[in-house]
C-alpha cells in the first residue's frame, strides 16, 4: 500500500473519532504550550540580561567601596556606566576610595584606563519646573570618554577645560520636564547655571567634571571617589586582572584577612556567567514540571489508540483478508497518532506564544515584534520579555509528533499483529 493511501485512512480515522481525538490533542496542547512559554520567557531574559550586562561594556570593571556593593546602578538601568552609584547598601566599616587607590590601579597590567567618580542626587530646574534628587555623577573629563560605554545621540562628550557643562540621558531629556532638553540648553543644578553638551542614547544621569561634582553634591569629600571604573586591555585575562586588583588593593590598604576586605571589584563578565547559570538552571527545573503534561497527554495519546485499534478490529481483519500488509495496518496507525501529536504541537506552539507574551503584558511588560536571528530569522516577543523563535517552534512541533508516534507505537504494532479470523471474529 502507498504511503499516500496509509495516511488518507489516517486522516480518515482521525476525522470519524474528534471528540475522543480533540480531548487527547488538548493534553499535548497543554503540555508544549507550558514548555514554549517557559522556555521563550527564559531565552527573552537571558536576551535581556546580555543586553544590560553589555551596556556595562565586558572590558570595565568597577571598584566599590564596602563588600555589598558589587553592582552599579547602570545594570538595574542597562545602559548606565559603570561607574553610576549603587543601589545596594555599603558595609558598615567600608572606607572610602581615594587617589592613592587609583595609582595602584594604574600600576597593574592589562589596565588601559582607570577613573574615579564621585555621585550623587541634586534639584534641577528647567522650563520653570524643578524635578527633585536627580542622579548626579562627576567624572573625570580626561579619560571619561574612554570609559563610558553608552553612546551619543547628540553632542559631544565633556573634555578638558569644561568646567560648568554637563551631558545627561536622554530619558532625563525627553520625559522629565515640560519641555525637551537639546544641545547648548542651560539648565539649573542646586542653583547653578549648566550648559549642556551632550546627551546620550539612554539613561536619566547627568554627567558633569569631578571637580565641580564634589561644590554641588554634599558629603562628598575632597580626595574621595564613590566608586572607580578600571577598562581593561583584554577581556580575556578579566579574571586574572580582577584577582590582581583585589591583591594589590588589599595590600595598600592594610587588609590582611579576605573576609575584612573594605572594597568589591565587579566583573560583568563573571556576572553574566553565574546569572545565566541560575536562569538555566530555573529553566530546566521550570521544564520538567511542564513536561509532566507532556507525559499525561501521551498517556492519552496511547490510550486513545488502543481504543482505535479495538473499534476497528473488524475493518482491520477485512483489510489483512483482502491482502493489506502488517506494515500498511502500522504505518496507518502510526500516522494516526502521529497527526494527533501533529494537531497538538501546532495548537501547542501557539497558545504558548500567546501565553508568554500576556505574562509580560500582564507584568507590566511592553511587547514589539522583530525578524531577527540565523538561519531564517526570528519572531521576537521582546518585553523582558519573551522569545519565540523559528528554531523553537520547530522543535516544539517536531518533539509533539514524535510523542505521538512514541505512545501509538505499542497500539499500532498490536493491530498489525491481529490475526485477520480472529479479527473477522471480533464483535
Amino acid at each position: 500500500m502507498r504511503l499516500k493511501k496509509c495516511l488518507e485512512l489516517a486522516v480518515n480515522i482521525f476525522v470519524h473519532s474528534k471528540l475522543r481525538s480533540w480531548l487527547t490533542i488538548i493534553g499535548i496542547i497543554v503540555g508544549i504550550a507550558a514548555v514554549v512559554a517557559i522556555i521563550s520567557i527564559s531565552l527573552g531574559a537571558q536576551q535581556q540580561l546580555e543586553e544590560q550586562l553589555g551596556s556595562l561594556g565586558a572590558d570595565i570593571l568597577t571598584v566599590s567601596p564596602g563588600m555589598q556593593r558589587a553592582m552599579g546602578e547602570g545594570f538595574g538601568r542597562g545602559g548606565g556606566p559603570p561607574g553610576e552609584s549603587s543601589s545596594s547598601s555599603t558595609s558598615s566599616d567600608s572606607k572610602n576610595l581615594t587617589n592613592k587607590d587609583i595609582i595602584v590601579l594604574k600600576s597593574i597590567s592589562n589596565v588601559e584606563y582607570v577613573m574615579g567618580s564621585v555621585s550623587g542626587n541634586a534639584d534641577v530646574t528647567y522650563a520653570s519646573k524643578t524635578a527633585k534628587d536627580l542622579s548626579v555623577n562627576g567624572v573625570d573629563t580626561e579619560v571619561w570618554a574612554n570609559i563610558e560605554t553608552a553612546e551619543l545621540s547628540s553632542g559631544r562628550f565633556l573634555k578638558q577645560g569644561d568646567m560648568y557643562s554637563v551631558v545627561i540621558g536622554e530619558n532625563l531629556a525627553k520625559s522629565t520636564f515640560s519641555k525637551d532638553i537639546t544641545i547648548n540648553t542651560k539648565i539649573l543644578i542646586e542653583g547653578k547655571s549648566f550648559n549642556v553638551v551632550g546627551i546620550l542614547s539612554s539613561g536619566r544621569t547627568i554627567y558633569m567634571p569631578i571637580d565641580i561634582a564634589r561644590d554641588i553634591l554634599e558629603d562628598v569629600g575632597d580626595d574621595e571617589f564613590n566608586s572607580i571604573s578600571v577598562k581593561i586591555e583584554d577581556v580575556d585575562l578579566a579574571n586574572e586582572t580582577v584577582t590582581t586588583i583585589n591583591k594589590k588593593l588589599m595590600l595598600s590598604r592594610g587588609v590582611l584577612d579576605e573576609k575584612k576586605k573594605d572594597f568589591s571589584v565587579t566583573n560583568p563578565t563573571s556576572m553574566q556567567e553565574t546569572m545565566e547559570e541560575t536562569m538555566n538552571t530555573m529553566t530546566i527545573f521550570l521544564g520538567a514540571i511542564a513536561a509532566i503534561s507532556l507525559i499525561v497527554g501521551a498517556i492519552g495519546i496511547a490510550n486513545t489508540m488502543f481504543t482505535s485499534v479495538l473499534e476497528k478490529t473488524k475493518e482491520i481483519g477485512i483489510m489483512k483478508a483482502i491482502g493489506t500488509q502488517n506494515k500498511d495496518i502500522l504505518a496507518i496507525f502510526l500516522l494516526n497518532s502521529g497527526l494527533i501529536g501533529l494537531v497538538g504541537g501546532v495548537g501547542g506552539v501557539i497558545l504558548g506564544a500567546l501565553s508568554s507574551t500576556a505574562i509580560n503584558t500582564f507584568a507590566g511588560i511592553s511587547t514589539t515584534s522583530s525578524t531577527r536571528g540565523p538561519g531564517g530569522g526570528m519572531f521576537s516577543m521582546i518585553g523582558g520579555s519573551s522569545v519565540v523563535s523559528f528554531q523553537l517552534m520547530g522543535g516544539a512541533i517536531l518533539f509533539a509528533v514524535l510523542i505521538g508516534m512514541i505512545a501509538g507505537a505499542i497500539p499500532a504494532y498490536r493491530a498489525s499483529k491481529l490475526n485477520p479470523v480472529d479479527a473477522l471474529r471480533y464483535e
